[in-house]
């Protein structure tokens, strides 16, 4: 009976099993393994699209690892191509497996075609896979001398690679020599593609030393620069921009040579020449000169805003930067950055910005016209910023003050409740800046208190009303209504107002304001939950209480302007954006050091501190932090990167 039992499972085993495999026959991926194995051309290529096809979308293809090297032998360029790139997308899972390509690379490096030539240095490259390294050598060294240039340009940029994987290789072989020489080529793009090999070493591995330009190569790159392809010419910028001229005739002779390039077509091209004006303004001692190439990069900048939004955009923002170095420089071209109908909101916002840094004393009734219009759009967050913007210009030129109150009374007299919330708060910030002046914007103010509510214009009401009590002819009921109201309101800032105001208008009217500073001082003592409130509400009433004189010295004591916040950015963190003009950190305004680290760098522990990024020998992840804690304050910015995500940027 046992052994019937046993038997009978086992046939329902093999059962199963051959349910299985037939499942698995009918899958893609089977179908795929028999069609790579076809003996029909056509079909293996059609496989081979397939299998890369899947690899795109996500799906794991690596189990016809075997089957797609079967088909690299083949003069097809197409299928070649193809092949190379699954050989890249999974080399790294399966390194022992790629050793079986290396012929077909070595004799691919000697093909007749040289675009085969090409692909094959490249892929060896790409595949990081220190086992290839060995025989990467060879056919390097024999396309960095290739005749034809296209195959030179390739190898040049395969020499990066394996400085990545492997500097010593790199430095043993000769490959570095072979990229400097190349710099001398009589083919500017391999001349642009050898200062990318080489600007990309400096990068991995400062400490090597790979490369610094010298003064006898820069007329090389200012020909070449001329001749090259877009991304060509930003290498080449790039390069000379981190360049240190000798003296002050180099330094004209470098930016008389790239002024063309700001005519360029393409934003990147610009925004890297004008960084390279930007860096040797300080080696320029001529002003006719400096006012020449000042002159020169208005046009294309200008040119920039006509791009797509995206576009304009990164324009924008590198623009704000360029102007907190020249605030002047745009100066004229203030209708250029009005906002169109049409603009996404990211735009607008950055224009805004913009408007207020370039205007200028003569400009300002037409910029204010055009604020006041924004400020009657659909877009609350916009409006907001426009009715800042205005209070802005108001405190930036006191000529433009009365004007800009004039333009906020009408704004308030729209009676919509975020307009007239907004133009109070830039209202106060007017008459703190101005102490003693536009006082007569107050009554009118009084009219449309039943329109604010949020807690900041609330406050900047209450601290009106209690400046300027005189000035309104019902005060007294008014901020009784606001002491009666006192529980309600939730904010601690509202509480210290209306605090702050009931002293302000009984020291100004002993008589009137008496029983409603007591009511107030009482109120915020007893039923106030906030202690700051209540340390405020005891200070005010033991002080009055024991000599009001003082009190009155202390409440109405003559009080500097209070100056707004500057918007503009630290000047450390200003000369470190500027050098980085036409980058991502000149987008986000942020250093790159603080989201960019290389994979041989601990995030947050530069270079100089370890080596290569690693952490010495007694040290834990945690010290390794703590002595980049040490160091987070690099000229004046926090790189501490607390608070920061931990990798954002990988390369």
């Amino acid at each position: 009976m046992m052994n019937a039992a046993i038997q009978t499972n086992i046939a329902r085993l093999q059962i199963m099993k051959a349910k299985v495999l037939a499942a698995l026959r009918k899958g893609e991926n089977y179908e795929l393994k028999t069609e790579l194995n076809s003996e029909y051309r056509e079909r293996r290529k059609e496989a081979v699209r397939r299998v890369i096809a899947n690899m795109t979308v996500g799906k794991d293809v690596s189990g016809l690892f075997t089957d797609v090297l079967k088909n690299m032998h083949t003069d097809d360029l197409e299928i070649k191509k193809l092949i190379y790139l699954y050989l890249i997308n999974y080399a790294k899972t399966q390194p022992d497996l790629v050793i079986l390509a290396i012929n077909t690379f070595v004799k691919d490096a000697e093909d007749s075609n040289p675009l085969i030539r090409a692909l094959a240095i490249r892929t060896m490259g790409c595949l990081h896979v220190q086992e290839v390294l060995d025989y990467l050598c060879d056919p390097l060294n024999k396309c960095l001398k290739d005749s034809n240039p296209y195959v030179r340009k390739t190898a040049v940029m395969c020499v990066a690679k394996v400085f990545d994987l492997n500097a010593n290789i790199a430095e043993d072989n000769g490959f570095i020599d072979a990229v400097r020489a190349a710099l001398s080529d009589s083919n500017t793009m391999v001349v642009s593609n050898a200062v990318s090999a080489l600007a990309e070493m400096n990068e991995m591995a400062p400490k090597h030393n790979v490369w610094r330009l010298e003064s006898q190569s820069v007329s090389k790159l200012l020909t070449a620069v001329n001749e090259c392809v877009e991304w060509g010419q930003i290498a080449i910028l790039e390069a000379l921009a981190d360049y240190t001229p000798k003296d002050e005739k180099e330094a004209e002779n470098v930016c008389e040579r790239v002024l063309p390039r700001l005519q360029h077509a393409n934003g990147s091209v610009v925004l890297t020449t004008v960084r390279l004006l930007l860096k040797y303004e300080s080696f320029v001692r001529r002003a006719d000169l400096l006012t020449r190439f000042s002159k020169k990069m208005v046009p294309p900048l200008v040119t920039l805003l006509s791009s797509e939004s995206e576009i304009q955009y990164v324009a924008l923002r590198n623009i704000n930067i360029i102007l907190q170095r020249h605030p002047k420089l745009l100066s004229k071209e203030i209708r250029v950055f009005f906002c169109r109908y049409n603009d996404p909101i990211y735009v607008k916002y950055e224009k805004l910005d913009i408007l207020v840094r370039i205007c200028s004393e003569r400009n300002t009734e037409t910029l204010l016209n055009e604020l006041k219009e924004y400020a009657k759009e659909v877009d609350v967050d916009f409006v907001h910023r426009a009715i800042v913007a205005i209070g802005r210009l108001a405190i930036r030129y006191e000529s433009a003050a009365k004007k800009s109150i004039s333009a906020l009374t009408e704004l308030v007299e729209t009676k919509v409740e975020h307009i007239v919330q907004d133009v109070v708060v830039a209202v106060a910030e007017i008459l703190r800046h101005y102490p003693g002046k536009f006082e007569d914007v107050v009554p009118t103010l009084c009219e449309y208190i039943d329109y604010v509510s949020d807690p900041q214009a609330k406050g900047s009401l209450i601290w009106i009303l209690g400046e300027y009590s005189e000035q309104v002819k019902n005060i007294n009921n008014i901020l009784t209504s606001f002491v009666d109201s006192f529980m309600e309101e939730e904010d601690a800032s509202v509480h210290l107002a209306i605090i702050n105001a009931a002293v302000k208008f009984f020291v100004k009217q002993p008589q009137k304001g008496q029983a409603l500073v007591l009511k107030a001082l009482k109120t915020a003592t007893e039923k106030c939950a906030n202690p700051d409130v209540r340390d405020r509400a005891y200070i005010y009433w033991r002080l009055m209480s024991a000599d009001p004189n003082a009190a009155r010295a202390v409440v109405l004591a003559h009080k500097p302007p209070v100056e707004p916040e500057s918007a503009d950015l630290s000047p450390a963190l200003l000369r470190e954006l500027v050098s980085d003009l036409g980058c991502v950190s000149s987008v986000l305004q942020i250093p790159q050091r603080l989201f960019v680290y290389k994979n041989t760098e601990k995030a947050g522990v530069p270079l100089e501190s370890g080596g290569m990024g690693q952490v010495q020998p007694g040290d834990s992840e945690d010290g390794a932090s703590s002595a980049a804690g040490d160091g987070s304050m690099i000229g004046g910015i926090d790189a501490s990167n607390e608070g920061e995500p931990e990798l954002l940027i990988s390369f």
